[in-house]
């Protein structure tokens, strides 16, 4: 079985590490709060920072009048088995600070940086490690004091602001409370007890801690408290003796200090026979053992939640993507991968697997004939429209039988009509086509990570609908031309043939043509027109969206792509790299994802081989 020093060791390093990852939040219960920490609680001034100087052996803390602590400081003590004593932050993680007055300097300047030079609290912490062979291994969590009412220069809210801080870290299952009360308060209204036993009704997780027992008026002694009759909880309470001031104005040493305390406490008539469990030094071996007892019983549930959280981060780096090889075949291997994932979701929008293919149908059948119906044949076929041309097809010979060349034209001028909306469905399709490349392109998870990646693929294939269109285009305009370059002759065959009645006009006689130019003539040959026409819309209506589909649509799922990966095949191992240049904010995610699995990984290993040994 592991030693205590060894274990509670190990969940210090790992909380540690932890913290220089910034994996001590976020959704669901983080592993650095899953390892039991001790939090110091307890009213301003009633010598929490003393109890902490007494167990970690060293005068290092801010001292003052009112707020002191503004920030809470996460304190880890690791125990040495010899060597110099020293102190590192978080923030200076270069710096190693020997001289404990330097640390004092340093939490102060910190906290400043954060709070600026005020009374206000902020709660981003400080961490701070102290190394050394005087002091057994914790984590402590030294919080701002508890307090009534708020002074001048802090914020109306300062009170309900201390207090909820204090809370977000006591209410934690994993969290041991250690509630600081000066002696010479009244147990009952202590700010330490009331909340503890808010947030720990049971009271498994509170230790009670008596501060300034020497400062008791004469006659007066805490036994009841200490011997728990006062006030019980399930662990016994701890009595202290702090330093006095005139220790403090001295800079008497901590050493000197301890060796003081178990000298008043062996000595005195009052709490003599509770010696031997009274003092810093006691205070923080129990805190230690309870520390080791408490790891234990969470181990098996310590090793679940580190195993949940592994698949987890393996589950996101899969979802995101590993890291890029650095091989040149491998790369264009990848490259090919990520377009063929690009161009199933494409294919998935036009065949009807994602939303958007079916705009193209919605062109075909409502924009197309829609426009059809808006072109002006009316005043094309108009009765002096039909003379104006029949006249001018006729030239100095008129007609002998009927208007052949004044039907051939005005066939014409009506077919050229139809090239507008011919290439206006084209360009519709050719829009529909470009935003669902545009959403393939987000929609593919793979692609996310490679933003150059994207743009090139973006561009290939926008190129590649470009030249469909092109050749669309070309495709319908010839279905037009090759209407007029030959008329259906059956059609003008079955036309009705009755004789066309002569209108009679007062008499006078007929002048030249005027036989073949009066209105009833004109009507019959617009209206025939007219009805050539409506075949020809219906046939164009049916093989303008066969050409746009074979020309754009087909050619898009055939080969969207082809031209690029000719290209990517001949580049440089070197512009391969560029293209898989990913989204920097995405490989310092996959980097720290990457960190706290082997960080989650490397404690599971030593949890189990330290605990179990």
């Amino acid at each position: 079985m592991a030693t205590m020093e060894s274990l509670i060791g190990l969940v210090n390093k790992i909380q540690r590490a932890c913290t220089v990852l910034g994996d001590h939040g976020g959704q669901g219960m983080s592993l650095w709060e899953a390892l039991p920490s001790v939090a110091v609680v307890g009213g301003q001034s009633s010598g929490k920072s003393s109890v902490l100087e007494s167990i970690v052996g060293r005068d290092f803390l801010p001292r003052g009048s009112g707020i002191v602590t503004r920030r809470p400081l996460v304190l880890q003590l690791h125990k040495t088995q010899s060597g110099a004593e020293y102190a590192e932050f978080l923030h200076a993680p270069k710096r190693r600070f020997t001289d404990f007055a330097a640390v004092r300097k340093e939490i102060s300047d910190e906290t400043d940086r954060i709070t600026g030079k005020t009374k206000q609290i902020s709660n981003i912490p400080i961490h701070l490690s102290i190394y050394s062979p005087n002091v057994v291994n914790l984590t402590l969590i030294d919080l701002p004091g508890l307090t009534k009412v708020a002074v001048e220069g802090q914020s109306d809210s300062i009170v309900e602001d201390i207090e909820n801080m204090v809370r977000s870290y006591v209410e934690k299952p994993n969290c041991i409370i250690l509630a600081i009360t000066p002696a010479n308060q009244d147990i009952a209204t202590s700010d330490a007890i009331k909340l503890a036993r808010e947030v720990d009704p049971s009271g498994e997780r509170t230790f009670g801690v008596l501060t300034k027992l020497d400062l008791m008026d004469k006659g007066t002694n805490a036994t009841e408290v200490l011997e728990g009759r006062a006030y019980r909880l399930q662990h016994p309470w701890v009595g202290i003796v702090n330093r006095s001031q005139a220790d403090i104005n001295k800079n008497v040493d901590m050493i000197v200090a301890r060796r003081k305390e178990r000298e008043y406490f062996e000595t005195s008539p009052d709490y003599g026979h509770l010696a031997s469990k009274m003092g810093s030094e006691y205070l923080a071996k129990l805190l230690s053992q309870h520390l080791e007892l408490v790891i234990r019983q969470r181990i098996p549930s310590i090793i679940s939640m580190i195993n949940k959280t592994i698949d987890e981060l393996n589950a996101e780096l899969d979802r995101i993507g590993r890291p890029v090889a650095a091989d040149g075949g491998a790369q264009l291997y990848m490259i090919l991968e990520l377009c063929r994932a690009f161009d199933r979701v494409f294919k998935e929008h036009l065949d009807g697997g994602r939303p958007g293919g079916d705009r193209i149908y919605g062109v075909f059948d409502h924009q197309l004939p829609a426009a059809l119906k808006k072109l002006p044949f009316d005043r094309h076929l108009s009765l002096k429209n039909v003379q104006k041309v029949v006249t001018e097809a006729d030239g100095y010979q008129p007609h002998l039988i009927a208007p052949e060349q004044g039907y051939r034209r005005l066939i014409d001028g009506s077919i050229t009509y139809f090239k507008g909306p011919a290439e206006a469905s084209v360009d519709a399709v050719h829009f529909v086509l470009k935003e669902l490349v545009r959403k393939s392109i987000a929609e593919t998870e793979e692609l996310k990570r490679f933003p150059s990646l994207q743009n090139d693929i973006a561009t290939a294939a926008n190129e590649a609908l470009e030249r469909f269109r092109e050749e669309s285009r070309k495709t319908v305009v010839r279905l037009v031309e090759m209407e007029s370059s030959y008329l259906t002759v059956d059609f003008f065959r079955k036309l009705h043939a009755a004789p066309e009645k002569k209108p009679e006009k007062n008499g006078n006689p007929p002048g030249p043509n005027n036989d073949h130019f009066h209105d009833t003539s004109l009507a019959r040959i617009g209206s025939n027109v007219s009805a050539y026409i409506a075949m020809v819309s219906d046939t164009l209506k049916n093989t303008i969206p066969k050409a746009v589909v074979y020309c754009q649509v087909r050619e898009a799922k055939r080969s969207l792509l082809t031209h690029f990966y000719a290209q990517v095949g001949r580049k440089e191992k070197e512009r391969l790299s560029a293209m898989l240049d990913e989204d920097p904010q995405l490989m310092e995610k996959r980097t720290q994802i990457a960190k706290r699995l082997e960080l989650y990984k490397a404690a599971r290993d030593e949890i189990d081989a330290v605990a179990w040994k």
